[in-house]
């Protein structure tokens, strides 16, 4: 069976976790979140539920994975992107 390279992501604003896996092809996003163990890691994170993307692509966990995608696991919006940019403008 063929195997493909891919990574899994999980990016905080300090720091990211970043595992590059084996697999074999035909594999999917919630395969290749398990098996990178990234949930060791970080135990806080509820990865079963959290948004996933494909190079910055919003995804489901059953899409197949191709030869070196990158899996970015995302973390949930604290706030409106709009509403806190125009609260920052606010400030200057």
């Amino acid at each position: 069976m063929r195997e493909i390279t891919v990574s899994v992501v999980y990016a905080l604003p300090e720091r990211a976790t970043e595992i590059e896996l084996q697999l074999p092809a035909g594999t999917t996003v919630a395969d290749a979140i398990m098996r990178s163990r990234i949930a060791e890691q970080h135990p806080e994170v509820d990865f079963a539920r959290a948004a996933t993307g494909i190079f910055g692509r919003k995804v489901r966990r059953d899409a197949v994975l191709a030869a070196g995608d990158r899996v970015e696991i995302y973390r949930p919006l604290l706030g409106d992107a709009k509403d806190i940019r125009r609260k920052r403008a606010k400030r200057a």
